[in-house]
């Protein structure tokens, strides 16, 4: 149970909004595990891990999350949230005390949301967990491992807008100044050969528009990353859809990505993307940019009530469609199948199991191995 307590704000130094009609939610997540990882090439090349899984099913945090009533249907709102390692307990987000979520806005009963700050885009809110059973969590079987822009996608910088649910419909839609950093100015009649600092500048729209009632959902989205610096834009759009049975629930998707990733799929023991060699880091760390790249990714997933718990099932892949990529490229196709298993001990605590096995991970000779166990925990 979450403890909406003033005390624990005060304690938090938040006196200042310790009023009648506001509330301050202190919330958190600790998960972890013990796993087995494998990567292996074609070449020979073998890496293994075995040991302790941090952040399986969820990535692990703790947050501040409040809002105030100002009359008439309208609230002042507030999300702070900051990610962890349970392993080390270093802060993740590259560092960031609240690199999950900071972020200050207005929500409306009649008008809708509107935010500012740290966020995230608009397709991993809502059509992870409708394109895949797995949403994007249990490592290396989340969803962003095919559909990159899903991938829990943050961006500094950001204003989002997101309309209220019109008898299920939802439209979401966001613009960041800068995805990683603080935004460069914008300065005029610079001397020559100078370079102006808001090239640097990477920009993020995100859109989505999502239909969820009763046992269907179904959604839509689309999200485009660009610097004055790079010759080509990348963009991404995806559609998902579940439909839940009762016995057992359907999870569908399909998207293309063009021109690059918004993460990515390579692993740090000397096998490379191929044709990525001249082509440039995003700025949050994880995907990249190659002009020729076109890829089209599937998604199929059933879950279903299994005893006291839940099982799920998936299938998802990546395809190389044409260009200069393909061709240099050791595979034309990754493929991931998983399956895994939560049973609830309470409310707040359940037990987990994830296995996932991969071919042409990163579109190379490699196959990956993945089986974990788990403990998570919710306040």
């Amino acid at each position: 149970m979450k403890k909406t307590l003033l005390a624990a704000a005060l304690a938090l130094g938040f006196a200042g909004v310790a009023q009648a009609e506001t509330s301050v939610t202190l919330y958190g997540v600790v998960d972890g595990g013990v796993g087995y990882t494998r990567f292996k090439h074609d070449s020979g090349v073998k890496a293994t891990k075995t040991g302790l899984q941090d952040g399986v099913q969820q990535g692990n945090r703790w947050g501040l999350r409040g809002s105030e009533d100002l009359g008439n249907g309208l609230r002042a709102i507030f999300q702070l949230e900051s990610g962890y390692s349970l392993a080390d307990g270093t802060s993740a987000q590259g560092g960031r005390l609240f690199g999950r979520e900071a972020s200050l806005g207005l929500q409306s009963d009649n008008w809708g949301t509107l935010k500012f700050g740290r966020q995230t885009n608009f397709a991993s809110q809502w059509l992870g967990g409708v394109a895949s059973p797995f949403g994007d969590a249990f490592k290396e079987a989340h969803v962003g491992s095919s559909f990159t822009s899903m991938a829990t996608v943050r961006s500094d910088n950001m204003i989002t807008y997101a309309t209220p649910n019109f008898s299920g419909f939802r439209f979401g839609v966001g613009y960041s100044f800068n995805t990683n950093g603080a935004q460069e100015w914008d300065v005029k009649r610079l001397p020559t050969g100078w370079t102006n600092p808001d090239d640097s500048n990477r920009k993020l729209i995100t859109m989505a528009l999502l239909y969820a009632n009763g046992p269907l959902a179904i959604g839509a989205s689309y999200d485009q990353l660009d610097q004055e610096s790079w010759d080509s834009k990348v963009k991404a759009w995806n559609l998902a859809g579940s439909y839940d049975f009762e016995i057992v629930k359907l999870h569908l998707g399909f998207g293309q990505e063009r021109k690059g990733t918004f993460a990515g799929r390579s692993f740090d023991t000397g096998v490379t993307i191929p044709g990525t060699t001249d082509s440039l880091v995003l700025g949050h760390g994880s995907g990249y940019i190659h002009d020729s790249y076109k890829a089209n990714n599937y998604s199929v997933g059933l879950s279903a009530p299994l005893g006291a718990g839940n099982l799920m099932v998936g299938w998802q892949s990546s395809r190389l469609s044409s260009g200069a990529f393909k061709d240099a490229a050791e595979e034309n196709s990754q493929n991931l199948y998983s399956i895994g298993y939560t049973y609830p001990f309470s409310k707040r605590t359940n037990l987990y199991a994830v296995g996932t096995y991969g071919d042409g991970y990163g579109f190379t000779d490699t196959d990956v191995t993945q089986v974990i166990v788990g403990l998570r925990h919710r306040f």
